[in-house]
């Protein structure tokens, strides 16, 4: 005889997101677990302490529940204190610091296996971002402890020998709130010029700094090597070594996608790694097995935020509900 399922669903990971496809099924009258291995919204905690969000406030609203913010892009604090509230309102069902660490499935049920305990469910969600694996860069020194892929605060940088990596919006944040702090700053840049996707009313600013001085650029170049006290940098005239305090690796982040193979999920062939699934009801190729949210994108983490992937929660109940009618 069959087990019968504890959940009819199993959602991992409690970002916007998850959140969302939780709210969604306690609205099907589906029962649900949400699971994830670190705090609520987890990506957004480790944002950086000052960061603002390109989006309106609006356009970051899950669940009907509106989205008061004091400026007219929202911050970090606000986003973390307003999903916070969703869960609660909603009453929620969160597992938080709770790792997945498999999915089998075996009879038509998964069985998902976690830090903490085993679930069983006719389904799964995977709502897992992007936000917890760093892009490496592979070079010596990268794993020494004045290194960090991940920037919080500028303060602790303050009157240090500072060295950027990246031109993107989080490499663009850290080097101007750094230098404002009083941080010697130097980016390395592997493009000729600042990203074209860095927020617009930041852009100008980087570029005046950098223009100006205040900030130094080493554009087409790659960081070599890095070592206690100072860095290697390869620039279009030469070998720069420079005298260093910390560096911030912000080359950008990547799905797990170990996990999502061990989920059978299957990856393409090129180096997007885009995972299968059908894009009107967000099932992969595992029956059952669903995605929500950034990871959908594979490499191409751009391609899905929080206001463009809200509705992936709707469409996978109504596949669901749709699925449960039809038996």
């Amino acid at each position: 005889m069959q087990t019968s399922p504890e959940f009819d669903i199993v959602i991992i990971g409690a970002g916007p997101i998850g959140l969302s496809c939780g709210i969604e099924a306690q609205k099907a009258g589906l029962s649900y677990v949400i699971l994830d291995k670190g705090a609520l919204v987890n990506s957004l905690y480790n944002y950086p302490v000052t960061m603002t969000f390109f989006s309106t406030s609006e356009k970051l609203e899950i669940g009907g529940v509106p989205f008061m913010s004091d400026n007219p892009k929202p911050k970090r604090n606000e986003a973390l204190e307003y999903y916070r509230r969703v869960t609660l309102a909603y009453r929620l069902n969160v597992h938080l610091f709770e790792e997945v660490l498999g999915v089998e499935k075996s009879e038509g049920l998964f069985t998902v296996t976690t830090s903490k305990k085993t679930y069983r469910a006719a389904n799964v969600i995977v709502s897992t971002g992007f936000y917890d694996l760093p892009a490496l860069m592979h070079i010596p020194g990268e794993d020494l402890p004045h290194v960090t892929h991940y920037y919080k605060d500028p303060h602790f940088y303050a009157l240090q020998k500072v060295v950027v990596v990246g031109a993107s919006n989080s490499s663009v944040d850290a080097a101007l709130e750094t230098y404002r702090k009083g941080a010697q700053v130097t980016m390395v840049v592997r493009a000729p010029e600042i990203g074209r996707r860095v927020k617009y009313w930041v852009k100008p600013d980087i570029e005046n700094r950098i223009k100006e001085g205040s900030i130094a650029a080493h554009f087409n170049s790659s960081l070599l090597a890095i070592r206690p006290g100072e860095v290697d940098i390869q620039t279009p005239d030469g070998l720069l070594t420079l005298e260093n305090d910390f560096v911030l690796v912000l080359t950008g982040y990547q799905p797990n996608f170990d996990l999502l193979r061990k989920f059978g999920v299957d990856l393409s062939a090129d180096d997007k790694l885009y995972p299968a699934h059908n894009p009107d009801t967000m099932e992969t190729n595992q029956a059952g097995l669903y995605l929500a949210g950034v990871v959908c994108g594979g490499m191409d983490t751009h391609l899905w935020f929080i206001e463009n992937s809200r509705d992936h929660a709707q469409k996978i109940m109504q596949h669901l509900l749709a699925r449960r009618h039809a038996l």
